[in-house]
């Protein structure tokens, strides 16, 4: 019987498939320091005092949802990294899901500057 020969790896000559993660500016999501800031328990203690504030409901749609599940702590004021505007109770609105990945996702890729859920 003869021997196998040795197979040349393949996957190292592959094409990168995936791209990096990056916004319309070309900047790199994974490198933004203020990322992490969401996952800290003063940002888990804010949102909820800002669910409780607005009484579990929508600031855009009024939906009520009383376990909060559902709901998004929101920044009125993109915050761009300004830990200022991240942690200002004044610029966070309780807004559901729906609403936060819908209406306010597209206004804030049009550029929209403005104050309120009222504006959705």
């Amino acid at each position: 019987m003869g021997r196998l020969k040795q197979l040349k790896p393949t996957v190292g000559s592959l094409a990168p498939r995936l791209g990096r993660m990056t916004d319309e500016h070309g900047h790199s999501r994974a490198l933004e320091p203020w990322r992490k800031w969401y996952s800290l328990a003063a940002w888990s203690r804010l949102r909820v005092e800002v669910l409780v504030r607005d009484g579990f409901e929508c600031q855009a749609c009024h939906h009520i949802d009383p376990t909060g599940r559902q709901l998004v702590a929101d920044h009125v004021q993109p915050h761009r990294g300004d830990p200022a505007r991240f942690w200002a109770p004044s610029n966070i609105q309780t807004l559901c899901k729906p609403c936060h990945d819908g209406a306010k996702q597209r206004e804030e890729r049009a550029g929209w500057q403005g104050r309120g859920a009222s504006k959705l």
